[in-house]
């Protein structure tokens, strides 16, 4: 039974100048996103593999949460577009059993929505959604997932 771990990027930051895929981590992001791997731990969520955007600011999220699992990088979580998420899904190796998905909105928002009926009115920085699915990886499509556990750094309004 496959497990994916749908993780927003940390804040990052806004620099006049700095091209999109090379804004690092806030202050904020930086502690954010330790916590996030605190919960992870806490919860008993360990990854068996990481896909994660090349971007900077998602590599940084990656590298405070503090995970021993094997990672690859992915332009398309970059693109945020749900088609190819939904295809880098189905393409993993059944020997994963929890599969961490770094990336970006809106594109991380509409996954969660889309996999489950449930996306939650937000998905802000640094935010965790947990998708449970019978079968295999290569079976995932949208309305199977069910939505078990969810993390944010900020409360929500």
């Amino acid at each position: 039974m496959p497990t994916l771990i749908v993780l927003r990027h940390a804040k990052a930051a806004t620099e006049f100048g700095l091209a999109d895929i090379d804004r690092p981590l806030t202050g904020r992001g930086r502690r954010d996103a330790t916590a996030a791997g605190k919960w992870l731990s806490a919860s008993g969520l360990r990854p068996d593999a990481v896909r994660c955007s090349p971007a900077r600011r998602t590599r940084e999220t990656l590298d405070r949460l503090e995970l021993d699992a094997e990672v690859g990088f992915e332009r398309g979580i970059y693109d945020n577009e749900v088609r190819p998420l939904l295809d880098l899904l189905g393409s993993t190796d059944d020997q994963v059993g929890t599969l961490l998905l770094i990336g970006h909105n809106p594109s991380l928002h509409q996954l969660v929505h889309d996999l489950t009926g449930d996306g939650g009115a937000s998905f802000p920085t640094c935010a965790v959604a947990v998708i449970d699915f019978d079968g295999d990886w290569a079976g995932i499509r949208p309305g199977i997932g069910r939505h078990t556990a969810d993390w944010s750094p900020r409360p929500s309004v």
